[in-house]
C-alpha cells in the first residue's frame, strides 16, 4: 500500500521502519503541508511565506501540537508518536529545548507513518487540530 508517489518505489511497511526513519520522511511531509497551507493564504513575498512557515515548523510549535493531538490518536498512531518521542537521535538541537525536540520528533514520526500508510486525510485532520486552524481566513492570527 502506498501513495501515488510511493507506488513508483518499493515501499517497506511503516511498522518495519525505525521511528527516526519515519521522522525523517515525516519532516518533509510536515514541511510540505505547512508550505502548502501558507501559500493557500494568498500571494505574498517569499520571505513572509518563509517566516510564517518557519513559525509552524519549529520544534516548539510541533511539541505544542504533540499535546493537542495525542488524545485524538488511534492506538497505532499513539504508539508511533511515543516511539518517535523516545527515539535516541544523534543530533543535538541548535535552537530548541531537548524536550521540545523530542516531542517534535514524535510528531514528525507520526506524519511519516501516516504518509507511508497513505493516510494523508488523517494527517491533514491532525495537522488542522494541532495548529488550531478552522478556516484559512484566521490562520495568520491563530498560528502566531
Amino acid at each position: 500500500m502506498g501513495s501515488v508517489i510511493l507506488d513508483e518505489f518499493k515501499t517497506i511497511p511503516a511498522k518495519q521502519l525505525s521511528p527516526l526513519v519515519l521522522a525523517y520522511i515525516g519532516d518533509a511531509v510536515f514541511e510540505l503541508i505547512v508550505r502548502t497551507m501558507v501559500v493557500s493564504w494568498g500571494n505574498a513575498p517569499v520571505n513572509k511565506l518563509h517566516k510564517e512557515a518557519s513559525s509552524i515548523v519549529k520544534a516548539k510549535s510541533q511539541a505544542e501540537m504533540y499535546f493537542k493531538i495525542e488524545n485524538m490518536l488511534t492506538e497505532d498512531e499513539l504508539s508511533v508518536l511515543k516511539k518517535g518521542r523516545n527515539a535516541k537521535s544523534f543530533t543535538v538541537p541548535k535552537n530548541a529545548d531537548v524536550s521540545d525536540y523530542r516531542h517534535a520528533t514524535g510528531v514528525e514520526a507520526l506524519f511519516g507513518y501516516l504518509y507511508i500508510e497513505n493516510k494523508m486525510e488523517r494527517a491533514l485532520e491532525l495537522f488542522k487540530a494541532g495548529i488550531g486552524v478552522e478556516t484559512k481566513e484566521n490562520c495568520f492570527e491563530q498560528v502566531r
